[in-house]
């Protein structure tokens, strides 16, 4: 007869040689996020070091002389605030509609009874190989579809990206075909089938894919500055790179001895520190949220090719 307790486990003896490996493995990790997490500490604290201390001493986690002029730059005006908007904006109604549309697309690829369903595959797959080029697309987009200068033509372009279709159409693949089958034999629509059953099995692969989406959308400034002209639609990423960018002329003209007319020395340097805080800030502060699904998610699309 068993002596053992019931409710109790019997706690495994590790061996020296387990144990020095178990302790090599957590040191190991410690110093890997360590020297992770050093580049964006010192990136944090330059931000809000004074320029002239941060050029003539570099970067330092304990500056001589703290300063906010990069940040009082950076929110001069408040132009970031409302771009900061048009950003989540996009961010947020881009990512929404670019599941719904590439989940509407991918389920009934990946059900195998769509009519000429091999042939839509190959258009999709086809626009990942080859494109219109900018000129036709330029055209088709700002004189046939009249999106120019409307904030709808930083989504509506790229609203379903195609590697991001093909993994939910791997995923919803992988999920057992009894599953849809006996909810049509208890008279089941498709659409009542997408959404009620394999969108709940498949929330993994979505976050996954949204999250990918989502850092496309928040990255995104080169269509802005293909067809966007109003200040107030400017995505906050092409506002701080024209930020930049005229941070960079001014300094350049100090240099050659060109007056700016402020009498102020532009932070240009702490200024691309500056930016790199406020943009990363939504997407740092959202991942933890998401992490639990993306590591659940990380190899979607990989149980069938």
């Amino acid at each position: 007869m068993s002596n053992i307790i019931p409710g109790r486990k019997r706690k495994m003896k590790m061996s020296g040689k387990d144990r020095a490996l178990v302790i090599f493995c957590y040191l190991f990790t410690a110093v890997f996020a360590l020297l992770c997490i050093l580049p964006f500490l010192y990136v944090l604290v330059g931000s809000f070091t004074d320029e002239m201390i941060l050029a003539k001493n570099g970067f330092s986690l304990f500056p001589q002389k703290w300063s906010l002029a990069a940040y009082k730059t950076v929110f001069k005006g408040g132009q970031v605030i409302s771009s900061y908007g048009v950003s989540i904006f996009v961010t947020a109604a881009g990512t929404a509609l670019s599941l719904l549309f590439s989940t509407m697309l991918a389920y009934p690829l990946a059900s195998g009874k769509l009519r000429h369903g091999r042939i839509i595959n190959f258009f999709v797959y086809f626009t990942m190989l080859f494109s219109g080029g900018l000129v036709p697309t330029y055209m088709l987009i700002s004189q046939y579809l009249h999106l120019r200068n409307s904030i709808w033509v930083m989504i509506l372009p790229v609203l379903i990206v195609p590697w991001n279709m093909f993994l939910l159409r791997n995923f919803f693949q992988s999920i057992p075909d009894s599953l849809m089958e006996s909810a049509r034999i208890d008279g089941a629509s498709e659409i009542t089938i997408m959404f009620k059953i394999v969108v709940p099995c498949a929330v993994p692969a979505l976050v996954t894919v949204g999250l990918f989406y989502a850092l496309s959308y928040w990255n995104q400034w080169f269509q802005a500055m293909l067809y966007i002209d109003t200040p107030e639609k400017f995505p906050l990423q092409y506002l701080i790179m024209r930020m930049m960018r005229d941070a960079d002329f001014t300094r350049q003209m100090a240099a050659m001895g060109v007056s700016a007319g402020t009498g102020e020395t532009v932070p240009s340097l702490t200024i691309k520190l500056a930016t790199a805080m406020v943009t990363i800030g939504p997407i740092v502060l959202a991942y933890p949220f998401v992490q639990k699904y993306f590591t659940s998610g990380i190899m979607v699309g990989s149980v069938k090719g």
